[in-house]
C-alpha cells in the first residue's frame, strides 16, 4: 500500500521570555505561532465506509491537536522554571494562562515538547512524519522522524 503524507495547519498567540538570555528575548515578549502537523499513514480503502479514501479525518487531527496544544498554550505566557520564584509569582498575578516548564521556551524545545505531547494522542494507524513551528513569518523549527530515529 502506498503511504501517504497528511498535513494540517494552526495558529496561535503565546508570549514567552528566555531565561537568562543575553538578548531582548529575556523580556516578555509574543508572536503568532504557525503549526503544521504533517502524519503518514496509508489511505484506508474501505467502499461506502465513511472514512474511505482518508488516510486521516482532517477534523480529526484538528480536534486533537486543537485539544492538546492550540487550547492549551493560545494567549498563553511560556516561561522556564528557572526563573525566580518571586518573578513567577509576579507573572501568576498578572496572567491567568501562565505555562511553567522546566526547559528554556525557545521554537526549538516547544516543538520538541509538541512532538511528544502528540505522539501520544494520535491513533495508531498514523505516525507524526514532521512538525514546523513558526516563531515569526521568516523563522521556524523543524522536527523530522527519520533525523530522531
Amino acid at each position: 500500500m502506498p503511504k501517504i503524507r497528511v498535513t494540517r495547519k494552526f495558529s496561535f498567540e503565546m508570549a514567552h521570555a528566555l531565561f537568562g538570555y543575553d538578548g531582548l528575548c529575556r523580556n516578555i515578549h509574543g508572536h503568532t505561532y504557525h503549526l503544521e502537523v504533517c502524519l503518514l499513514g496509508e489511505v484506508k480503502y474501505e467502499a461506502g465506509h465513511p472514512k474511505d479514501g482518508m488516510v486521516i479525518d482532517f477534523g480529526k487531527l484538528k480536534g486533537i491537536v486543537k485539544s492538546n496544544i492550540v487550547d492549551i498554550f493560545d494567549h498563553a505566557l511560556l516561561v522556564n522554571s528557572l526563573f525566580p520564584k518571586d518573578s513567577i509569582e509576579a507573572f501568576q498575578k498578572a496572567t491567568e494562562r501562565l505555562i511553567v516548564v522546566d526547559f528554556q521556551p525557545t521554537t526549538e524545545n516547544l516543538v520538541i515538547h509538541f512532538v511528544k505531547i502528540l505522539q501520544q494522542e494520535l491513533p495508531s494507524n498514523v505516525s507524526l512524519l514532521s512538525m514546523r513551528l513558526y516563531e515569526t513569518s521568516n523563522s521556524f523549527a523543524e522536527w523530522f522522524a527519520p533525523d530522531n530515529q
